[in-house]
């Protein structure tokens, strides 16, 4: 177990808890925050351990290809499906399956995520035959589930499927007393893999670490780490403070209005609409999906906040 969930005595004991069973886990947190290590860390202690780990992120996948992606085509499917295709419930038949960013799946996908869920079988584009699969999911998410069951983006049928047994995972702003210890993990893993000779840590650069907010959590840490190793000429670790940017509260309170005002100006150019050519989430490059997620979190609502 990583010195990232170990340091987590509640995460800890939940994976433990759940390891062994084949239930449904939907581990909740922002980015950054070792959602997929926490997955991994669930399959290794599973039954299911010596077989496939098949990692997903849902919201890289492009939209036209999700369901076929997914849950595999038949050759002739449609143009340019050459031969069959094993989708990744397939690909990971006896094993483990990690969605990612599962709050990103189109609505279609969602239908046929809920019917393998149901009846352990997918249905492969142009095919006629149900494939059985046998696979235990793990799914994971940076958004506001209940959220989008209410504003119907996400369903509640499959939200309740998820949602069998939830693992919350904290922000690293919020567990500072961890980032001591999760920075020597990562000057020591550093260190060897780039034949480093920095070894140590000064108390003031400790300080300035567990005083930052790491917006980026666990990985924003890592890399500053990976890039400090690499400066570094002696025995002690160097961390820029340009690094880390303006002030923790500053930093985060400008950017996220800085990010507000980017979206209420998108509705307001967009007559409120978020959806379809010219919507807001056109207009900044977003899913629709994730849109909401962010008007969630800055407390936009649809109906007054841009007009």
């Amino acid at each position: 177990m990583t010195p990232l969930i170990g340091a987590l005595p509640g995460v800890r004991k939940a994976i433990q808890q759940v390891a062994g069973t084949d239930a449904t886990v939907l581990i909740l947190g922002e980015t950054g925050t070792g959602k997929e290590l926490v997955a991994r860390s669930l399959h290794a202690q599973s039954p299911r351990a010596r077989e496939a780990f098949v990692p997903v992120n849902c919201g890289a996948l492009p939209q036209s290809l999700v369901v076929a992606e997914l849950f595999g085509f038949e050759a002739g499917a449609f143009t340019g499906a050459a031969r069959r295709h094993a989708g990744r419930f397939e690909q990971a038949n006896g094993g483990t399956l990690f969605l990612d960013e599962v709050g990103e799946l189109t609505a279609d996908a969602q239908v046929a995520l809920l019917r393998a869920l149901q009846e352990r079988v997918v249905q492969l584009l142009g095919g006629c035959k149900p494939v059985p699969v046998d696979v235990r999911l793990i799914a994971a998410t940076n958004c506001d589930l209940t959220a989008g069951v209410r504003e119907r983006t996400f369903r509640a049928d499959l939200f309740y499927r998820l949602n069998v047994f939830p693992i919350q995972l904290p922000a690293l702003r919020d567990r500072r007393d961890d980032v001591p210890a999760l920075a020597a993990h990562f000057l020591q893993h550093f260190a060897a893999r780039h034949n480093k000779p920095a070894n140590t840590i000064s108390a003031p650069t400790l300080r300035k670490l567990a005083a930052y907010d790491w917006p980026g959590n666990a990985r924003e840490l890592q890399n500053v780490i990976e890039r400090a190793v690499i400066v570094s000429e002696g025995d002690e670790l160097v961390v820029d403070p340009a690094w880390l940017g303006a002030p923790p509260v500053e930093t985060a309170r400008t950017w996220a209005e800085q990010e507000k005002a980017r979206i209420v100006a998108a509705l307001r150019a967009a007559g409120g609409r978020v959806y379809g050519p010219g919507g807001a989430a056109h207009r900044l490059g977003l899913k629709p999906t994730t849109l909401y997620g962010k008007m969630r979190k800055h407390g936009i609502t649809r109906d007054a906040d841009w007009q």
